[in-house]
């Protein structure tokens, strides 16, 4: 049982959506591996998210790589609670993610 709780964002849900219509566009299949994917790492927040090192410590913001595809989840925590508010592609600039802090 998880002693986590878990919130995404809706900017977050419409990162997730976003990418998975571009994967999907390039290839059937791909955008429901995608979400898959993104699905594991948000159960791995749930279970453990302080195994991942603070990215950026003032702001007490974490980040995790998807293994298959280049996108980070953000989150930071909030007592008991991961607060998802990104999943952004690795190349992006920080500004598209900092800006939702």
């Amino acid at each position: 049982m998880s002693l986590w709780s878990l919130l995404l964002s809706s900017s977050a849900e419409a990162d997730i959506a976003e990418a998975a219509l571009w994967y999907e566009g390039r290839q059937q299949g791909l955008g429901n591996e995608f979400v898959a994917e993104v699905e594991s790492v948000l159960e791995k927040l749930k279970q453990d998210p302080e195994r991942f090192r603070l990215h950026y410590p003032a702001q007490r913001v974490r980040r995790v790589l998807t293994k298959r595809f280049p996108y980070y989840a953000y989150y930071y925590l909030e007592g008991r609670l991961v607060r998802v508010f990104a999943v952004v592609h690795a190349a992006r600039h920080e500004r598209v993610w900092r800006s939702r802090l």
